[in-house]
């Protein structure tokens, strides 16, 4: 038989069936972050918080795994309490398909608000979502044997895009109806959903998706997924199906800008003193007596072009204006302007590779979402914290456009969407 036809290449937000908790009042402790955020202390308090919180779906517990049971047995485990939840009622799908508006507010401030539904997976050469971070094996793995083993989409990548036009129209009308559901999380923000079910207004939305574009924000390990679960899952004949796309949360930038901060770097073992030599011959150097984290992120945010902070977790200096000609010659060749305006980039190949001789790679070199947590680890580590500043979203935006990634690990997107608010599982959409 002929392998089916694909759809060209083009931004298609599908509506779903979204399954969601059933119980009311609770849903702020039934929900989580992202798996990938969620370290081993937060899961295990999010499972005290809630029976049913939701990182039993998004985590499974790799340690509760017998000594005669193999590893991906926590994946089958995981599959069997989902289908309970759903049989029991704790989990439902709503009736009809919808896209979903989702938003986020901290009081009567909107942090962001965007689309909720299933994108049609692209390959990302085909200009459509574009990514700007390289992914890793092992995320991708973990996160196939879930979406398997579950047959569902437990949590939305997040994807960022222009906004401006007629999706951006409904979603403003469509919340100021009653929510659908409302979630308090910790971090002070309220979640919000509605349902947009109306034809007229999902072909509205559908032809205006159409001829743009969107980045991934977050998700990259599971976008890339998507790919591979529709792939398998499709089989050789590429037999169509709901796993095609993936759940995906479409942030409309015109309607709240997120918050781009940096993540930052801890070299191991290397001494502060060490590092500020090394980099002395290149950048002009600004120890920074008297400093604390707050201070010294504070001159580091005043400070343009590549400029870091190092800190041994005591002590905190300065590192900018690196010299031109160093910086010119360091530039790698098979890498663009763009990607070589990013501070990151400069920190990656100029400070780590060529002055401090680590490679930023997992093992050698450590990366930290909290400035606070990556200062804890150069005390325990006897080494460094190498503090960024954010990358501003035009250079993130450049870096996407022109086909490259950035290093590793570079940049961090919030509010993020939180997970259990919204799941997506493929029985109720063959």
């Amino acid at each position: 038989m002929p392998t089916p036809a694909r759809p060209p290449a083009q931004l298609r937000l599908l509506p779903f069936r979204a399954v969601r908790f059933t119980a009311t009042g609770e849903l702020g402790d039934l929900v989580c972050p992202p798996y990938d955020v969620i370290d081993d202390a937060q899961r295990h308090e999010l499972l005290d918080r809630h029976p049913h919180n939701a990182v039993r779906i998004v985590l499974p517990e790799t340690s509760a795994v017998s000594a005669n049971a193999p590893d991906d047995d926590r994946y089958a485990r995981t599959a069997a309490l989902f289908d309970e939840w759903l049989a029991s009622g704790v989990l439902a799908a709503d009736d009809v398909p919808a896209l979903y508006v989702y938003q986020q507010r901290r009081g009567d401030h909107v942090l962001q608000r965007g689309l909720l539904g299933a994108v049609v997976w692209q390959p990302l050469d085909a200009g459509v979502i574009l990514p700007h971070e390289n992914v890793r094996s092992g995320p991708v793995q973990d996160r196939l044997a879930l979406m398997t083993a579950t047959q569902a989409n437990p949590e939305p990548i997040f994807l960022l895009y222009g906004g401006g036009g007629a999706a951006s129209r409904i979603c403003a009308a469509t919340v100021s109806s009653p929510a659908l559901a409302v979630a308090g999380t910790p971090d002070g923000i309220t979640h919000e959903l509605w349902a947009i079910t109306d034809a007229a207004q999902l072909t509205e939305i559908e032809q205006d998706l159409a001829a743009r574009t969107a980045m991934i924000a977050d998700g990259h390990h599971r976008y890339t997924t998507y790919g591979y679960l529709r792939d398998q899952l499709g089989g050789s004949d590429g037999t169509p199906g709901p796993w095609d796309a993936g759940l995906t949360l479409l942030v409309d930038e015109s309607a709240g800008m997120p918050d781009i901060r940096a993540i930052h770097r801890v070299i191991p073992g290397l001494a502060l003193s060490t590092a500020v030599e090394r980099a002395a011959g290149v950048f002009d150097v600004r120890p920074l007596p008297g400093a604390d984290l707050s201070s010294a992120l504070d001159e580091l945010a005043q400070t343009t072009g590549p400029a870091y902070v190092v800190s041994d977790g005591a002590e905190f200096t300065l590192l900018f204006a690196p010299d031109a000609a160093r910086l010119a010659a360091a530039k790698p060749v098979d890498h663009g302007h763009a990607w070589w305006q990013l501070d990151a980039s400069v920190a990656s190949v100029l400070l780590m590779e060529q002055l401090w001789e680590v490679s930023d790679t997992a093992g050698q070199v450590e990366a930290e979402h909290d400035p606070a947590a990556a200062l804890r680890l150069a005390k325990e580590s006897a080494g460094v914290a190498l503090l960024l500043n954010p990358a501003p979203l035009a250079g993130i935006v450049a870096v996407a456009e022109a086909g490259e990634a950035m290093p590793r690990k570079s940049t961090l997107f919030l509010p993020k969407p939180c997970s259990g608010f919204a799941m997506r599982a493929f029985r109720f959409e063959r």
